[in-house]
This record gives structure tokens, sequence and C-alpha cells, in this order.
């Protein structure tokens, strides 16, 4: 398949903002990398680039890592100390659903999954409850919070992520953030990076999700926590000898692509809109790149639809769309097309 077919069918691809191609400006870029060894911290460009991450995130330190997955892995294995000890969240959280079961494998804890009251995002008084501050030996202790920011597309308040903050630390609990998208919380909010960030411990940001990077997250703390974290990527497998180019593709994502997200929202809303005007039932606020979406709606199963979307070009995942910079608004018509069909069979 060509590059321009490539670049196409990512244009009409609905099913992750994951799925963005590496542009010419960014290979190239890329190719004018160092190229010293990272294990040895002998790697200029990949220094330079976790020392501009601590500076942009308001912490001591950074540690590239390969993966999301990774950077929470270790990030919640090098806050949680001796077990027994739990971390509460989100019961939508990627730590809790999609990372294969790896607090329970890397760090011997119990996940405590709470479920928002408000439908929307964790409250301090949700956290409250669920949390275990005692002693009490037929419990494992509470050590950590691990937010996520946003979740399934949804703004998390930054008001109320200071609020479990505050009393998480009055309480002597750790704070951690899984912010694979915290790109689009800072540009939907206006807030920066690192006021987004204050609030935690330890965070892991993407920087393939919206932002276009080929690979990998950055783990950030202080410096004490990277040090240690350092020793469990080592551990896990994630030490990466050369990787100044990889580390230069996103380098280059973030200096150029990152005000391009809000095109992302910009999309969902349209899409949004046009699907909903045509009959397809919208399950949650659109709040970033996100739509959530039941066509059921419209007489017709995920199958149905998502098989006429192919038929259009479109590639999607049941239920879920992520939009991305290099969607087309083409893309967007064509979808809103399939749905307005079987609206008008409806």
């Amino acid at each position: 398949m060509s590059v321009c077919q490539q670049l196409e069918n990512i244009a009409r691809d609905f099913r992750s903002d994951t799925l963005t191609a590496p542009t010419d400006g960014m290979l190239s870029y890329a190719f004018k990398a160092s190229r010293g060894d990272d294990v040895y911290e002998e790697d200029d460009s990949t220094n330079e680039f976790q020392a501009k991450f601590a500076e942009l995130t308001g912490k001591q330190d950074a540690l590239f890592c390969i993966s999301g997955t990774m950077a929470n892995q270790i990030g919640l294995r090098t806050n949680l100390q001796q077990p027994p000890h739990s971390v509460i969240c989100d019961s939508r959280a990627h730590i809790y659903r999609f990372e294969a079961g790896g607090v329970a494998y890397h760090s011997q804890a119990q996940v405590i999954p709470v479920t928002p009251s408000n439908g929307h995002h964790l409250t301090l008084e949700d956290i409250q409850k669920a949390a275990v501050i005692d002693e009490n030996i037929h419990y494992a202790t509470t050590r950590v919070i691990a937010l996520e920011n946003a979740t399934g597309g949804l703004i998390y308040p930054q008001e109320e992520i200071k609020r479990i903050s505050e009393w998480a630390h009055a309480n002597g609990l750790l704070m951690h953030l899984d912010g694979a998208r915290l790109w689009n919380v800072h540009i939907a909010t206006g807030l920066s990076v690192k006021e987004l960030c204050e609030p935690f411990d330890s965070v892991s940001v993407c920087l393939s999700k919206g932002l276009g990077a080929t690979i990998g997250s950055v783990l950030v703390g202080s410096k004490s926590f990277i040090k240690k974290a350092t020793w469990f990527r080592k551990l896990f497998g994630g030490g990466v000898r050369q990787c100044g180019f990889v580390v230069a593709a996103a380098d280059y994502a973030l200096q150029h692509n990152l005000p391009l997200i809000e095109r992302s929202h910009q999309l969902a809303k349209r899409l949004s809109i046009g699907l909903e005007n045509a009959g397809v039932k919208i399950l949650s606020p659109v709040e970033s790149s996100m739509v959530f979406y039941d066509p059921t709606s419209l007489g017709v199963s995920s199958q149905e639809f998502n098989t006429r979307a192919k038929a259009a070009g479109i590639t999607l995942r049941p239920g879920r769309i992520v939009l991305h910079f290099q969607n087309t608004d083409d893309a967007i018509d064509k979808l809103v097309a399939v749905a307005e069909s079987f609206s008008k069979q409806h």
C-alpha cells in the first residue's frame, strides 16, 4: 500500500487518535537526532526532551517510556511500597480495564474501582467512601489514588481534582494521573499542562494519543521518584538503547501538532450534531475528541451500521469514535450520510 493510500485511509479512520501517521517533517526532524545509549543516560536528544518535559509539567524529572501502559505501571509500582496495599480508581479507568491486570501483577496491589455517583467524574466524597485509610489488618490499605484526565473523553474538573489531592495528601496518600489525553484537556480548558499536573505526585502523559508521535509516553515526578522509576523500567524490560530518533519524533509532535488538537475537538462536535440530527443516540457529552454513540436508535445493530460505514470507506469500532487532527471534513460528511441513509429507511 502506498503512503498516499495509507494517509487516505487514516483520514477516514475513527477508531483511535493513535492512528495518526508521522509527517515528512517529523521523520526529517527525527533523522537528525543524536545516537547515544539511553540506558547509560548518554543520549542527548532523550536527555534534553526529558528535561523539557519536566519543565513543561512542573515536575523535577521525567522518564521516557515506550508505552502509556508501561508509564502507568511503572508510576504505580514506584509509588507503592510493600503490600498489602490498594489503589483507588474510576471503574472506567484504563489502568483497571485495559492494562491486562498490570497493577495486580506488577505491584501486588488490590484495585478498588469506584463508579462516579454523578456519572461524569469521581468526587472527593466518592473516594472517601471507598478509601481504606486505617491500618486494620483485614484490609489492603489505600496508598494511591489514580485519576484519569480525560476519562472517556470527559474533562475532569480541576477544582475537584484539587479537593481530592488536598484530602489525599493530608491522609498520607499519593496521587497518580493517567494523562493519556491530557493534551486534549489542556486545549479544551486553556489550563497549562503544569497546572493540570500540579496536584499529582506522578503523571503519565502519552505522546501518540492526539499528539501524533510515533510511540511512547513520559512519566514525571520528583528526582527520587524518577530515579526509582528508571530502575523499574529496566526491570520491566523497558530500557531502550538508541531511542533518540523516537524521542525526536515526539519532540516534533509536541512543537507542531499540539495546536492541531483543537481541530479534533471541532470535528467531534460537528460529527456528534450530525449523527444526532440523523437519529443516532449520543451517549455522553462531547467535551473533547470522543463521541460515544448508539446506532440501535435507528433500528439497526452496531454491526450493520459499521458494515455500511465500511462500504463508504469509514473504519469504526462499535460505540466509540475518536477524532484526530488527520481526519477530514469529507470523512465526517460520509459518516453522517451513512446515518442519514438508515434514518430514511427507519
